[in-house]
């Protein structure tokens, strides 16, 4: 199942308001629009190029996305980290506060 299909209902438990709240094209639908609106969000989700209306974005914004997503990629090169070895969940966030030491490190 993809994300986008219960994104709405995870929204459900943003904690902050008045945040941004970026995501990549597939999270486009309008139902996932509306719920960032109300909670209290902004959102800045590029349309498809098929899409018959083009929303206007903040592309500059967008682009901090891909850092947050290449940060992501670069932890899960742990294998540790990837595959969750670690049966306790505070064990789990040690591997992970370690995984971004090392990266903050290179």
């Amino acid at each position: 199942m993809h994300d986008s299909t219960i994104a709405t209902e995870l929204l459900e438990y943003t904690p902050v308001n008045k945040s941004i709240i970026m995501a990549d094209k597939a999270y486009r639908g309008k139902n996932i629009r509306i719920k960032i609106e109300d909670i209290g969000c902004t959102h800045c989700i590029p349309s498809q190029s098929n899409d018959k209306v083009h929303r206007e974005i903040d592309w500059w914004q967008y682009k901090e996305r891909s850092n947050v997503e290449c940060f992501f990629q670069r932890l899960k090169q742990y294998r540790r980290i990837a595959t969750r070895y670690e049966k306790l969940a505070v064990r789990f966030l040690a591997f992970v506060h370690l995984g971004c030491a090392l990266i903050w490190l290179k």
